[in-house]
């Protein structure tokens, strides 16, 4: 699998998502994980994308992403230059007999306990895909009763910021105006 993590500054507006996602979907890439959230600035988010391009070389998705006139800037990372995280919940079984090895297997990961029932526990773990899916797989024995992930978030190492250099949104929409005219 050829995995690339795209950290993407777009407009916060509405229907940007769906232009961003139907882009991919048009070229043939598979979304791998997508998580879009707000920024330091209100009127700019930041998507996650990772994306699949065993098929496809990396260079026409940024090209066509860099088209969209929603789109502020792209920056693709490495992870080796890169804190990359995921959010993990997880409900277990875990009645009186085997609570107390659930516990411990969640302390082992430095995750936590969020919730707590008569015969389960909800989970909190963040990290890599790797050490979500090695806890998923511990816990798998004692009964996992529900799931859910999200995508990776992901931020360049070092004091430099991707928003440092991107261009607000009226100054590219004045960008491209000018473009436009001298054509």
């Amino acid at each position: 699998m050829n995995r690339h993590t795209l950290s993407v500054l777009v407009e916060n507006k509405p229907g940007v998502l769906v232009r961003i996602a139907g882009l991919f979907s048009r070229r043939g890439f598979n979304i791998d994980s997508l998580a879009v959230g707000p920024t330091e600035h209100p009127e700019i988010s930041r998507m996650t994308i990772v994306v699949d391009c065993a098929d496809h070389p990396l260079e026409q998705v940024t090209k066509q992403l860099n088209k969209l006139i929603n789109v502020l800037k792209i920056v693709e990372l490495e992870p080796s230059a890169s804190v990359q995280r995921e959010l993990l919940l997880i409900k277990v079984r875990a009645d009186l007999e085997s609570r107390s090895r659930v516990l411990e297997t969640v302390t082992l990961f430095r995750a936590k306990v969020v919730d707590v029932a008569q015969d389960a526990v909800t989970v909190e773990a963040t990290g890599n895909r790797d050490k979500l899916d090695a806890l998923v797989r511990v816990l798998e024995p004692f009964g996992i009763k529900e799931l859910v992930q999200s995508g990776m978030v992901a931020l360049g190492r070092g004091g430099k910021s991707i928003t440092d250099r991107a261009l607000r949104p009226v100054d590219r929409a004045a960008e491209r105006g000018a473009a436009g005219t001298a054509q």
